[in-house]
């Protein structure tokens, strides 16, 4: 069997979690899958992978092995683009990362602009709020919001603030008053994501005096969409993207509120591997990303 296919079907299946879905991204049988990992662990003449019904984990060596092909793949891609001077066309698949409610308002909208210009570029585009590192979880380039930890990787900012909005619906407020001061929302229900956990301030500007309003909510979902659609219903006060509510509030289904002072908003950041030697589909996607996305949200 070919080495390199069966690096590749490795990291697929560490990135994926299973044969079964490794085997539907790459076009394969489930049982090819399993022959490409047999080829390599009898070539090494090691376990890389402990497998039950139920779940699988990667052994030691198997941790170490993962790395060095994920590192020699994004070589050979490298080398192909020079060795058939692609370097200035962008060819090929990129897997692509982003928050869902960015992704699906701004980002999957975005794509025709994109491929248009690089025809030549098959887009894999992920949506998750859970965060994502490129280059270890299968991922080329990844959309973060909110302050990074330094991960060794490169960070470039766009939008100076993803602008974030308080509202509800005008229903919602009609039975239960409009607030008038961050602090009166410890009195309403408030909705939000899963992410932030069972309590968390929300921030606001008010002239120069930075406001923090700890915030219990009454309702937790893992979408911004869901949100949105379940503060259109009258659930209780969402505090979310001016890109995700900015229609709901053209058409009345949602009231902005606290218009006096000023949500802060969030930083987005393209997140992508140190590499000089990037794929020209990679530096195409990123050289479009910080020009499509260097405006206000």
């Amino acid at each position: 069997m070919d080495r390199l296919e069966s690096m590749a079907v490795f990291v697929d299946v560490v990135a994926t979690g299973s044969l079964a879905a490794a085997a539907e991204r790459r076009g394969l049988s489930p049982s090819m899958v399993g022959k490409h990992l047999r080829a390599l662990e009898d070539r090494l003449q090691l376990r890389l992978l402990e497998r039950t019904t139920r779940r699988q984990k990667l052994t030691e060596a198997g941790e170490l092995f993962l790395e060095r092909c994920r590192e020699i793949l994004r070589q050979v891609d490298a080398a192909q683009d020079d060795a058939i001077g692609l370097r200035g066309a962008a060819s090929g698949l990129l897997r692509v990362s982003a928050p869902t409610s960015f992704g699906v308002t701004r980002l999957a909208p975005a794509m025709a602009a994109f491929r248009k210009a690089h025809p030549g570029v098959e887009i894999e585009l992920a949506l998750t709020d859970a965060p994502v590192d490129p280059g270890g979880d299968n991922v080329d380039v990844a959309f973060r919001i909110g302050p990074l930890a330094d991960s060794g990787l490169v960070a470039r900012p766009l939008m100076p603030f993803y602008r974030m909005i308080v509202c509800a619906a005008p229903d919602y407020l009609a039975r239960h008053g409009v607030p008038q001061r961050p602090e009166d929302l410890s009195a309403h229900d408030c909705l939000g994501h899963t992410r932030w956990g069972l309590r968390h301030d929300w921030r606001f500007l008010d002239g120069e005096r930075d406001i923090l309003v700890p915030i219990h909510y009454s309702l937790r979902i893992d979408s911004g969409l869901a949100l949105r659609e379940a503060a259109i219903a009258g659930a209780g006060i969402i505090l979310q993207p001016y890109a995700l509510v900015g229609e709901a509030l053209a058409k009345g289904q949602l009231q902005q509120v606290l218009t006096a002072c000023e949500a802060r908003g969030r930083e987005l950041f393209l997140v992508y591997p140190r590499d000089r030697a990037a794929p020209a589909k990679l530096r195409a996607f990123i050289a479009f990303a910080l020009d499509h996305f260097a405006g206000p949200a």
